[in-house]
C-alpha cells in the first residue's frame, strides 16, 4: 500500500488521538479525576494496540481498535453530558473522584483567565494556611473546556473507526487474494511431483551403473 492512503492516514489518526490522551491524561491527574484517569490509560493501550496493528498489518488488532473506538465515543458523550447536567448529571458531584476527594477538573481553578481568591484560615495560630474562596475572572467556563475536549476526542475517534474499517478489509482482500494464488500454501504445486521425480532419477541410475549393466547383459543370454 502507497504512503497517501488509508493506512497511513490511520497511522497519523492513531499519533494525533495518541497526543491527545497523553494531554487529556496530564489535566486528569492533575484534578485527581480517577474516572478519567483510568479510561484514558485504557485508551492509550488500545489507540498504541491499533498502532501497532496498522504498522504491521494485523488486521485483528485495528479490530480491536474499531471496537473501542465506538466505547470511547459513548463515553465521551457521558463527560459531556456530565458537564453540561444533562438527564440529572451534576458537575459537582463527585461521580468522576469515585466519591474519595471533592476534586474538580483542574480547568475550574486554573482556567484562561481564572483568578483565585484565598483568605487566611482564622482560629489557627502559627500556620500559614489558607482556605480556598472562589474563582473569578475566568474567560472561559471550565467545563466548557471539558466539553470541547471530549467532543475533539470523539471526532478524531469517528474518523478513526472509519479507516480502521476501511483499513482492516484492504488487508483482508489482500490475504485473501494472496491466499488465492498459493501464498499461504505450506504444500505448493511443485511438491506434488517430488516423489515420482525420484523414482525417474533412481530408476535412471540403476540402469548406467556398473550393476545396471551386468543385470542386462545376464537378460539377454
Amino acid at each position: 500500500m502507497g504512503c497517501c492512503t488509508g493506512r497511513c492516514t490511520l497511522i497519523f489518526l492513531c499519533t494525533l488521538q495518541l497526543l491527545a490522551a497523553l494531554e487529556r491524561q496530564v489535566f486528569d491527574f492533575l484534578g485527581y479525576q480517577w474516572a478519567p484517569i483510568l479510561a484514558n490509560f485504557l485508551h492509550i493501550i488500545i489507540v498504541i494496540l491499533g498502532l501497532f496493528g496498522t504498522i504491521q498489518y494485523r488486521p485483528r488488532y485495528i479490530v480491536v481498535y474499531a471496537i473501542w473506538t465506538a466505547v470511547w465515543v459513548t463515553w465521551n458523550i457521558f463527560i459531556i453530558c456530565f458537564y453540561l447536567e444533562v438527564g440529572g448529571l451534576s458537575k459537582d458531584s463527585e461521580l468522576l473522584t469515585f466519591n474519595i476527594s471533592r476534586h474538580q477538573s483542574w480547568w475550574s481553578e486554573n482556567g484562561p483567565g481564572c483568578v483565585r481568591k484565598e483568605a487566611s484560615m482564622s482560629g489557627i495560630k502559627g500556620l500559614d494556611s489558607h482556605s480556598y474562596i472562589s474563582v473569578i475572572g475566568c474567560a472561559l467556563e471550565y467545563r466548557y473546556i471539558e466539553v470541547m475536549h471530549s467532543s475533539f476526542q470523539i471526532l478524531i475517534a469517528l474518523v478513526g473507526f472509519v479507516y480502521a474499517c476501511y483499513v482492516v478489509s484492504v488487508f483482508t482482500e489482500e490475504e485473501d487474494s494472496f491466499d488465492f494464488i498459493g501464498g499461504f500454501d505450506p504444500f505448493p504445486l511443485y511438491h506434488v511431483n517430488e516423489k515420482p521425480t525420484n523414482l525417474l532419477f533412481k530408476q535412471t541410475y540403476l540402469l548406467i551403473s556398473p550393476a545396471g549393466f551386468s543385470g542386462m547383459e545376464g537378460m539377454s543370454k
